[in-house]
């Protein structure tokens, strides 16, 4: 049985042993598809970009023009025929998703609105992460959008992708993850958005497909371990990696484009509720010609 580190917040250390219990202890070169950074004790938010460059000798490019989630919509596998079908502006913002910026509303189902503000007060504000909104005011928030790419020292090879989104008024980080493409142990291709945590992560399997009316729809909705959905990575005492895949919360992801203007709905459920719905106006910058 795996011991999570003594040596840090109580709450972080149940949450760990949590893991340990109720997951599996995985073999690292059998299962690549789910590895990613995993967070130190302290310092997440902005600290973890810095911290991750130097352990992988990595460097910082924050240039604001430009920068994608993916270099190119290809990555995602899609067929021809989704390809075709999918708008051309939603290939633009994950292309070049630097060059927009975004506007983030939030609206909680009731009965997990006390959730939220507990989650806030235990973890988000100290680990600087994952800080959203707890009213449903409807109000939206203007959103930083910062697309970071850690690129190899040697070669200049693009290694790592980050997105870090803070809350323009506060500073305080409502996202700060690493994004890339993975192929889950069916063969399909998949989006991967990895959030450190303390001696782990929490990471996002999501399944891409596209809609008749050419949206792009990523859902995290399998059923088991090695499908899409919502698992966490720890690292024990001795160096050992535990994962939990959690088969009762599904993330489902709409962007879509309608008269040249981009949205995005994400709904997050637990045990087929609705905890809440994220939605985004997303607006492309102009930028001046120098």
């Amino acid at each position: 049985m795996g011991v999570a580190s003594l040596k840090q917040n109580f709450q972080d250390w149940a949450t760990q042993q949590w893991v340990i219990l109720f997951g599996k202890e995985i073999i690292p070169n059998q299962n690549e598809w789910l590895l990613g950074p995993l967070g130190e004790t302290k310092g997440i938010g902005k600290d973890f970009i810095k911290q991750l460059a130097i352990s992988e000798h990595l460097i910082i490019d924050k240039s604001k023009k430009g920068r994608g989630l993916l270099t190119s919509i290809n990555q995602l596998n899609l067929t021809n025929t989704e390809l075709d079908r999918l708008s051309k502006n939603v290939i633009d913002f994950y292309e070049n998703t630097s060059n927009y910026e975004f506007e983030l509303s939030v609206n909680w189902n009731w009965f997990f609105k006390p959730f939220g503000a507990i989650i806030r007060i235990l973890f988000s504000n100290r680990i600087k992460q994952l800080n959203l909104p707890s009213d449903n005011k409807g109000n939206s928030k203007a959103l930083k959008s910062e697309i970071i790419h850690l690129i190899d020292e040697n070669n200049q090879e693009l290694k790592r992708t980050i997105w870090l989104r803070t809350f323009k008024d506060s500073e305080e980080v409502v996202y700060s993850g690493l994004y890339e493409t993975c192929i889950i142990p069916n063969g399909k291709t998949c989006l991967k958005a990895i959030f450190p945590l303390p001696n782990g992560n929490a990471t996002v399997i999501l399944n891409p497909s596209v809609s008749k009316k050419g949206e792009l729809i990523l859902k995290s909705s399998g059923n088991k371990n090695g499908e899409s959905g919502f698992y966490f990575l720890l690292r024990d005492t001795n160096g050992n990696l535990w994962t939990k895949y959690i088969k009762s919360f599904k993330d489902q992801l709409t962007v879509s484009s309608e008269n040249e203007k981009i949205k995005a709905i994400q709904t997050l459920t637990l045990w087929s509720f609705r905890v809440l719905t994220f939605k985004y106006n997303i607006k492309k910058v102009t930028y001046n010609k120098t």
